[in-house]
């Protein structure tokens, strides 16, 4: 399978294969289309909104009015998007410390969160910094199924045995844990025990799973759903940001700790950054439908290949991510160079592993992107330990995407072909 001609029938191949899977990611970016529509039409939104403010930004109508997009389209009270959120991991951070008091409980519903919110939460890390945990903030989380899915009976019992729980927290995508992501279904089921047994406010890392389903996690009792600009709802465009979008409270809440009680989100210039953001969100349901399409190719090649992924190639699904299992350090190293070849921007670079802030083991990451770690552009990494596992995401266009895919294709080749020659 290593020459042009075995890539370019398995390609052929696997289109042909997915076609039923394409038409209908194109038939859910139709429908998020129209609705993200809807939003800009009923927001009446007008060249006006682009303009630029600076210093402190009070009377920003297209600040406003992108917020009240934002709300609009994740079926939310209110929500607010900033340019001044540098991360997912940050917009995470001003969620918890803005829902959170000390002597609360921060009760994970998805078992450990994503890496890097264990120095935030404290469960790892130098004390004294700034955690929860400084700040008095206990933490507790139910594990998974065997199966990988939510504890429904575990989660309804942790929440009647202590009422100190205050934020019930959801991982949406599977982060670096080797599991399902979850549908807005199974969210919106473990939104309903929480609200059933306690008062916490049930909060939603949302990165990755935007517009790939037709409900958001506020449409089905979430109070907070967090996520960054440059992975879904930026569409390509924003360069920098994120959202939180939830009921008017836990957004409030948010806004105090985002800028300061008192002041809340009457303040915040948008720097010229307004337009970016409206047009991202524009793009983003085709754009992450692009994505959509890469990662099913992606699985299918591979699995031909006799490599292990989740989701498989024709399963339906709830975020972007696709994990192949390489089983070897050298295989996720390759896969990953091989990304990182097939990228438009830094194509050259060869891509190492490295101890990367905020995780526990040394990290490889290709992200050959326009927009440094722009998750949706295309990008894969992985922590190097067992069972060794790429985690890959994005392509802007389909086209780009599949190129990337074959290269990685490429790479994963030689390094098995070199092993089956060394061992005969």
């Amino acid at each position: 399978m290593s020459n042009t001609f075995d890539l370019e029938r398995l390609t052929a191949e696997a289109e042909a294969a997915l076609a039923p899977a394409f038409r209908e990611i194109d038939l859910q970016a139709e429908r998020a289309t129209a609705r993200v529509m809807d939003a800009f039409r009923a927001c009446r939104v007008s060249a006006a909104l682009f303009a630029a403010t600076d210093g402190y930004g009070y009377d920003d109508r297209g600040r406003e009015v992108l917020d009240e997009i934002y709300a609009r389209v994740f079926g939310a009270e209110a929500a607010f998007v900033r340019s001044a959120i540098l991360s997912g991991t940050h917009a995470l951070t001003i969620g918890l410390f803005g829902l959170l008091r000390p002597g609360d409980t921060l009760l994970s519903l998805t078992g450990k969160p994503y890496d890097t919110l264990d120095e935030v939460i404290g469960i790892s890390g130098e004390a004294g910094v700034g955690s929860l945990k400084d700040f008095g903030v206990k933490y507790s989380e139910v594990a998974l199924t065997a199966e990988g899915l939510p504890d429904y009976e575990g989660v309804r019992a942790a929440l009647l045995a202590d009422p100190s729980v205050k934020v019930a927290f959801i991982q949406r995508s599977k982060g670096y844990l080797d599991r399902k992501s979850l549908s807005v279904d199974e969210i919106g089921e473990l939104c309903k025990i929480v609200h059933a047994c306690s008062d916490a406010f049930v909060m939603v890392d949302n990165c990755y799973g935007e517009f790939v389903e037709d409900k958001e996690p506020s449409m089905v009792g979430a109070d907070l759903s967090v996520g960054s600009l440059i992975k879904n709802p930026g569409g390509g465009m924003a360069e920098c940001g994120g959202y939180l979008v939830g009921t008017r409270r836990a957004v409030e809440l948010c806004g105090y700790r985002f800028t300061a009680p008192g002041v809340g989100l009457e303040i915040g210039a948008s720097l010229g950054q307004n337009k970016n953001m409206f047009k991202g969100l524009f793009y983003a349901p085709h754009t992450v439908a692009q994505a959509l399409k890469t990662a099913h190719f992606a699985a299918y090649l591979f699995e031909k290949l006799g490599f292990e992924t989740e989701p498989r190639a024709k399963e339906v699904r709830h975020d972007i991510i696709q994990q192949v299992k390489c089983g070897a350090p050298e295989l996720l190293v390759a896969f990953c160079r091989g990304i990182q070849y097939g990228s438009p921007v830094d194509a050259f670079v060869t891509c190492e592993p490295w101890d990367m802030p905020g995780y526990g083991d040394p990290v490889i990451m290709a992200a050959g992107t326009f927009t440094q770690g722009a998750s949706l552009e295309l990008s894969a990494d992985g922590p190097i330990r067992p069972p060794y596992i790429a985690y890959f995401q994005g392509g802007l266009t389909y086209e780009s995407g599949k190129i990337g895919v074959l290269s990685a294709v490429r790479e994963v080749l030689k390094v098995m072909e070199n092993d089956a020659q060394g061992a005969s």
